[in-house]
């Protein structure tokens, strides 16, 4: 049964990296199928800076395969792309906390953040739904208290699960949402409070300060929390994703990161190119429309499917 949903699994990342495997896979394999010059190597270069590597990474991948071939001119095409391989994994296991462990405390609090329109509060149903299907007790906090729609669409989404739910009034203040939440988490024995809070617009100063008071608010009910906070990306954003997790960064510390989205996008390498440029691990990946195309970050499956 655990193999099965597994290869599930992989098979789901397989499809919705397909467009990124067009990319990098395909063209590695169609351009190293000729002999290699510098030409060649300027090829690569744009190759990977074309999936969202990023420009200092595609260089760097680029110089180790050029070291490679002047010390050996006869290696093969397959084991070129096995050492981009070897090398991208590696980067992504350098960060080798990608899952979470809510065992550590409870009630376990999850902030999730983001720009409007990535995915953010599709994304806590999904998360909702995986803790559940796991015997967890969850209780959603709708502190986007700003935007009516989204209270509404937890409530759905809340309802057909069959977890709670804490609201408040529209426009009302996001932080007392979250401190009726996290209280009502501790009184109702509850495993996972995930608290949705508003689409910050990442250039608005005064409400990324919120954000922080948000967070305080956890820590007024439970020191410890919040024992993560995730941000939700779009992969489709590309390097725009990056410039939103960093300034997000600076105001409030994330621990992981959502990708969304990976599906409609070549440019998954994005993930990497986070990942290597804050530090901060991919915790799970958006692979589909669907409730459970919501899947816990794996970097080998992951890597295995960019080159298929």
């Amino acid at each position: 049964m655990i193999f099965k949903l597994l290869k599930s699994g992989y098979a789901n990342v397989k499809k919705a990296l397909a467009k990124t495997g067009s990319v990098i896979g395909s063209k590695l394999r169609s351009l190293f199928s000729t002999p290699i010059d510098e030409s060649t190597l300027d090829k690569l270069e744009e190759l990977l800076y074309e999936a969202d590597l990023g420009a200092t990474y595609a260089r760097e991948l680029t110089d180790k395969i050029r070291l490679l071939l002047s010390k050996d001119p006869t290696l093969t095409s397959e084991a070129l792309i096995d050492y981009i391989r070897s090398e991208i994994l590696g980067q992504l296991n350098l960060l080798p906390n990608h899952s979470i462990d809510i065992s550590t405390a409870t009630p376990f609090v999850i902030l999730i953040v983001g720009v409007n329109g990535n995915g953010k509060t599709t994304s806590v149903a999904k998360l909702a739904n995986l803790f559940k299907q796991s015997g967890k007790k969850v209780i959603i906090g709708a502190a986007d208290t700003f935007r009516a729609a989204a209270v509404e669409q937890l409530e759905i989404w809340a309802q057909r699960l069959q977890v709670d739910i804490i609201k408040g009034l529209p426009k009302s203040d996001p932080a007392s949402v979250t401190f009726d939440t996290v209280s009502a988490a501790g009184a109702r024995n509850t495993d996972v409070v995930l608290i949705d809070t508003a689409g910050r617009l990442h250039t608005k100063i005064p409400l990324m300060q919120e954000l922080e008071k948000i967070r305080r608010t956890c820590k007024k009910v439970l020191p410890e929390s919040p024992h993560e906070t995730l941000i939700v990306l779009d992969a489709t954003a590309g390097q725009n994703a990056l410039d939103q997790a960093n300034i997000f960064h600076k105001y409030t510390p994330i621990t992981g990161l959502i990708l969304t989205k990976l599906d409609g996008t070549a440019k998954g390498g994005v993930a990497i190119a986070i990942q290597r440029k804050l530090g901060i691990p991919i915790k799970y990946i958006g692979v589909g429309e669907d409730l459970e195309d919501l899947q816990p970050f794996n970097a080998e499956a992951f890597v295995n499917a960019m080159f298929e």
